[in-house]
Order: C-alpha cells, then sequence, then structure tokens
C-alpha cells in the first residue's frame, strides 16, 4: 500500500511523468550503462542500438504507480506483469542487490527530465513507488529461485550441443545435455530458457529461447531463427554466433527454464496460435499434449513468410496426427504450393472457436495485436488468451489510466 502521504503526490504528478517517459527511460538507461559497462552483458545489443528496450523499466514502474492510486491495471492483472517479469529477471540471473543501483538511477533520471518539479515530496513519493515494487519483484524471483534449487548468485549450467539441425531457411534447433551428467530439469511446455552466450569478442549477451519440444528428462531442445537486420538495425547477435560458431560438440551455458506462458490444467478446445518461430512454444505444448491428452480438442494456427521458412512444420504434423481432433490452419505471406495453405495474413474469421475454448499465442508483436482484436471481435475475452513476448515490453502511464502494451519480439 502506498501511504497516506506519497497517493496524492502521485496521483498529481501521474501524467507529467508520463508524458516525459521517453526521456526518462533514455537518460536512465544512458547515465547507468555509461557509468556501468559491465551490465551491458544484461541488455540486448540489437535492442540497445534500435532504442526498443529503454522504456521497459520506467514504464512498468510507471503503471504500478498508476495502478496504487486506482488509475491503472487492475490487481489481477497487474499480479500477471510482476510474475512475467519476476520470471524474466530469475532468468537473466537478476540479483537483490541490483535493484538498488537500478533505483538509484532510475529516480535520478526522473529528477535529471523533471527538474524543479521534483520537489523533495515528490522524490520521495516516487522513491516509495519503486521499493515497493521492487520488494514484490525481489520477494518473488526469491521463490522462484528457490523452487527451481538454484543458486540466484550462479544461475548457470553448463550443457552440451548434442545435435545441431536445420529446421527451415534460417533456423536451427540445438539439442542440449547437461555437461553434469545429471538430467536436464523438469519444465512446464511454454517455457524458456536463457542461453549465457560467450562471444568471440570476450563479451557475454543473454537471450531467452522458449524450449520446443516436452520435457523428455533426458535432454533440452531450442529452436532459433537467424535474426537478419533491416532498416539500419544490426543482425541478432547471439542468433548469428548460434548459427555460426556453435556447433555438436560445443559447450553453451543455460539459466534454468522459467516463463509464464504455461499450459493450464484443462480439458477445454486449445488453440495455438503463432508466427514465425513463435511456434517453438507451441510445439512444446502440443508435444505435451499430445502425449498426455490425446483426446483434447486443438486448433493450430500458424502464419509465416513462406512455405521454407515455417520450422517444425513437420513435426507439429505429426504431433497433431496423435490427437483424436486436431485441425491445423497455416498462412504464408508468399504463394506456396503448400496443400490447404492460405495466401496472406491471418484471418481469424476462418479459425473454428468455441465459446470456452482456450488461446496460446506468440509471435511479432503487430501479428499478436490484429490475433487478439479477431479473437475479441469473435467473444473470446482476455482472460481466454495467453500471450508471450520476447525482447522488451513496455507499459506506459497515462494521465487516467496505464495500460500493458506488448512492445517488440526478438
Amino acid at each position: 500500500m502506498l501511504s497516506a502521504t506519497s497517493a496524492p503526490v502521485i496521483e498529481a504528478t501521474l501524467p507529467v511523468v508520463g508524458k516525459h517517459l521517453d526521456q526518462i527511460s533514455g537518460t536512465f538507461y544512458e547515465t547507468m550503462l555509461d557509468e556501468n559497462p559491465e551490465l551491458l552483458d544484461l541488455f540486448s545489443r540489437s535492442a540497445q542500438a534500435t532504442g526498443e528496450q529503454r522504456s521497459a523499466l520506467a514504464g512498468a514502474v510507471a503503471a504500478f504507480a498508476a495502478h496504487l492510486v486506482g488509475a491503472g491495471p487492475k490487481s489481477v492483472v497487474f499480479d500477471h506483469i510482476v510474475e512475467r517479469i519476476a520470471q524474466r529477471h530469475c532468468a537473466l540471473g537478476i540479483r537483490p542487490e541490483q535493484y538498488t543501483m537500478v533505483g538509484r538511477y532510475l529516480m535520478g533520471a526522473v529528477g535529471a527530465t523533471l527538474g524543479d518539479a521534483v520537489t523533495p515530496a515528490v522524490a520521495a513519493a516516487w522513491d516509495e513507488v519503486y521499493w515497493l515494487f521492487a520488494a514484490r519483484l525481489i520477494g518473488r524471483e526469491a521463490r522462484l529461485y528457490a523452487e527451481a534449487g538454484v543458486d540466484g548468485a550462479d544461475p548457470w549450467r553448463d550443457y552440451l550441443v548434442a545435435k545441431k539441425i536445420a529446421e527451415a531457411h534460417d533456423t536451427m534447433s540445438f539439442i542440449l545435455t547437461p555437461v553434469d551428467g545429471l538430467p536436464a530439469p523438469a519444465f512446464l511446455p511454454g517455457q524458456y530458457v536463457t542461453v549465457a552466450a560467450d562471444l568471440p569478442d570476450g563479451s557475454r549477451q543473454l537471450r531467452q529461447y522458449s524450449l520446443s519440444q516436452a520435457a523428455t528428462g533426458g535432454t533440452l531442445r531450442i529452436t532459433v531463427r537467424r535474426v537478419r537486420g533491416s532498416d539500419g538495425a544490426p543482425d541478432g547477435v547471439v542468433s548469428t554466433f548460434l548459427h555460426d560458431q556453435v556447433d555438436a560438440g560445443d559447450r553453451l551455458r543455460l539459466s534454468h527454464p522459467y516463463g509464464d506462458l504455461t499450459l493450464r490444467d484443462s480439458a477445454a478446445p486449445l488453440v495455438l496460435v503463432s508466427a514465425g518461430v513463435g511456434i517453438t512454444p507451441m510445439a512444446a505444448i502440443l508435444d505435451h499434449v499430445a502425449r498426455t491428452q490425446p483426446t483434447r480438442q486443438v486448433t493450430i494456427v500458424h502464419a509465416d513468410r513462406s512455405a521454407d521458412r515455417h520450422p517444425l512444420r513437420l513435426e507439429m504434423t505429426g504431433h497433431g496426427s496423435r490427437l483424436t481432433s486436431c485441425t491445423t490452419f497455416v498462412w504464408y505471406e508468399q504463394a506456396s504450393d503448400v496443400p490447404d495453405a492460405y495466401h496472406g495474413f491471418v484471418d481469424t474469421d476462418v479459425i473454428p472457436l468455441h465459446p470456452g475454448s482456450e488461446v496460446y499465442l506468440c509471435g511479432p508483436v503487430p501479428f499478436m495485436q490484429s490475433v487478439r482484436a479477431g479473437l475479441h471481435r469473435r467473444g473470446i475475452s482476455d482472460g481466454q488468451i495467453r500471450y508471450e513476448v520476447f525482447g522488451s515490453e513496455q507499459w506506459r502511464a497515462t494521465p487516467k489510466r496505464a495500460t500493458a502494451q506488448l512492445a517488440t519480439t526478438a
């Protein structure tokens, strides 16, 4: 709960903070990373180069402030936001002591941006908001580390690349086995791991990749699409490294599996919607359902640029054949000779939907926004739709409310 003295201050200053969120975020990141270059290992070079990652933290704090004064997301919605951030932080090995430094630079950016408007009372109120938010995250992250049996100070485990498999144009799968000889960790279908890539220039970069097959106990599999830069954006540093320089017999360092896009305990009709490499969590979910709920009704929807870029297509077909009821719909932007494939973009009116359907969604943000809007028109509520976003996520405060916005996908 926000203190009685801070609540009116936050309510009064929230609009101006929301208006200057981009500037606050830019100052925060530039100052913190300039003075602490070792933190660059935690942030995507590509996302930093394009600026797409900058508003994530400041936006989340602003949305939390709006939530505290009753102008933002409802408790159940914000609990979901906190859970998603905590899961991502554990996958990155974030530690409690890092919140102190982040808070100092974030509050410094607010002061530098808003100047004399940041009186001692305003600074104290926003500092209280930050630490209420940080305390929630620190507590949840501690529980996640404990549940996983992971030492948060050293969360990485070495894996051997047992196989490297070409899945589609610019897409490779990596079959990974623990170097220590112990079983691979159990995980829930839909979760991801972080790869800590030690690059040839001596730097380390962290990226999350969904586990693309159900838990088998012996191995993990990630399926990685090479990110090619366009319109001045650089190529993906880690995806290029994995494609060009990592082969069978090499080692990679991985986090424990995390993530909240996990299959609910339900028998409701299931709709799996993906685009591009967003198919990877859907492949794990479908594999798991085929093993454990073969009579469950499943609809698969996938969109890609072309048939040759469609990863795991034959595997998804194989999983679907193990189900009593499974229907597949595919859209390609480029014309193809794949039987029954649609040309163009996903038309949600074509997808058969039961009123009680549960929908899982993963892909580029514009795609997910379009599909989600179409599902809403068809009567599917937000509570029936679960999604995953990789890369930065932004929560922006506005004068009247704060809304959770999907920002970008890696």
